[in-house]
């Protein structure tokens, strides 16, 4: 293994270190901090190393920027929950998720190593998304803060929409490259703008309206939002027609209306989001706290474990990036965004290199999603949008979401895999003649 390639993940274990060390001397405290970087050190450390064994030819940043992620999140989740009464063992469980995250990723990369095969499937990945988004309506779900996301199954609990969206951009995938010629070459027309037979919109359009109109009624708004936006962009990278995403983006509109209409807490979210001021006490706290820690921390921060971000109601799993922002400042937070802007680069680098058009979809479809749910989350916090509560990927708390982004990772891994393959092998067959000249 080269010292190209394990610098970066080198890189990423001191960070993380430090931040640890730092901890333990601004909060005083003792072994805990240890414990849980042990895990997460070990955890990464032995997941790199498997990953550079059976996927030689991968991604060789991807990894490391994952590290880097979960261990800023581990250290503001123990960082924000130490000595917390009922809360003290989220980092214990953070850390838990992260090594059953890493579970997941070699379970992807050993059995999905062919992952074209997920294409074959992909009506039913289509009908297992819808099936996973509408479980929350069966006896096994159960409403948070007025959000119907939840299923538990005995113990453990999970949103199943996180697992929802991956197999939908399969499904979108599959059936885009399929259908990408029919697609890109439209017979019908609305409002001026041209559209595909209806046979072959139907499937879309009937996966599409049942995901979003399920995750309407559950209230979930991040996730429609998710929903909505990435089959657009996957459609406009298929076949190259802005058209598809004009029409989007009136869709949107009309739905945002309408859904603004409709329900009560749509209203109040946009109204929160308008005016915080109106009601810091109550509807406009969170957003007005965040803002508050965010203007604290300045240029470069009050320091870690010096904020005061614990007064936001949830700041574990919505608004961590405001602590992030009040303790590493302006600085720290837009170097951390930074590691987000890379992962999507390779993951857009992914897409490019990959050699057939339903691949280049998925690790287009994937890399979407992940930015567009890191642009939807900090846009939130920072009142630049309305705030939809979805998480920020890797570092936020919630196991269905660390889960969910380390599957995302291991199907971007084995793309790279095979795009890497066949980048090398086109790279020897240009440098054959050459040395034979020689």
């Amino acid at each position: 293994m080269t010292q190209r390639a394990t610098l970066p993940m080198t890189i990423a274990l001191l960070i993380t270190t430090l931040g640890f060390a730092t901890l333990i001397f601004v909060q005083e405290a003792n072994s805990p901090p240890l414990i849980y970087g042990a895990y997460y050190a070990g955890t990464m450390v032995a997941l790199y190393l498997g990953v550079r064994l059976w996927l030689p030819h991968s991604d060789v940043l991807l990894l490391p920027m994952v590290t880097l992620l979960t261990g800023v999140g581990l250290i503001m989740i123990y960082r924000l929950t130490y000595e917390v009464p009922g809360v003290e063992n989220l980092a214990t469980t953070q850390a838990g998720w992260i090594l059953v995250g890493a579970g997941a990723l070699v379970a992807v990369v050993i059995f999905l190593r062919d992952y074209q095969k997920l294409f074959a499937y992909k009506y039913l990945l289509a009908l297992a998304a819808v099936g996973f988004v509408a479980s929350t309506f069966t006896p096994l779900g159960y409403e948070v803060n007025g959000a119907r996301l939840w299923l538990q199954i005995g113990s453990v609990t999970f949103q199943p929409s996180e697992f929802a969206r991956i197999a939908l951009i399969i499904f979108f995938a599959g059936y885009l490259a399929e259908k990408r010629d029919l697609w890109a070459a439209t017979s019908k027309s609305f409002m001026g703008i041209q559209l595909p037979a209806l046979k072959y919109f139907g499937p879309v359009a009937l996966v599409w309206a049942a995901s979003l109109g399920l995750l309407i009624f559950e209230k979930d708004l991040g996730s429609s939002l998710l929903f909505f936006a990435v089959p657009v962009l996957m459609l406009y990278a298929a076949t190259g027609r802005i058209a598809y995403v004009i029409l989007g983006a009136l869709l949107f509109a009309i739905g945002s209306f309408a859904t603004y209409l409709a329900f009560s807490h749509v209203q109040l979210r946009v109204s929160t989001w308008l005016d915080p001021w109106s009601d810091p006490d109550d509807s406009g706290f969170q957003i007005a706290q965040s803002i508050f820690n965010i203007a604290d921390g300045g240029i470069t921060g009050t320091g870690l474990g010096a904020g005061f971000s614990q007064t936001i109601p949830e700041v574990e799993t919505d608004f961590v990036f405001s602590t992030i922002a009040s303790e590493l400042g302006l600085l720290g937070s837009t170097a951390f965004l930074l590691v987000f802007l890379v992962f999507v680069y390779r993951g857009i680098k992914i897409s490019l290199l990959a050699g057939d058009d339903a691949s280049k979809l998925l690790a287009f479809g994937l890399t979407a999603m992940f930015a567009m749910q890191t642009l939807i989350i900090v846009g939130g916090v920072t009142k630049a949008i309305p705030l939809t509560g979805i998480t920020l990927p890797f570092v936020s708390y919630g196991g269905s979401s660390v889960l969910g982004n380390f599957v995302l990772t291991g199907l971007l891994l084995v793309v790279s895999e095979k795009a890497g393959k066949r980048s090398d092998a086109e790279e020897a067959r240009y440098e054959a003649p050459e040395k034979a000249a020689v």
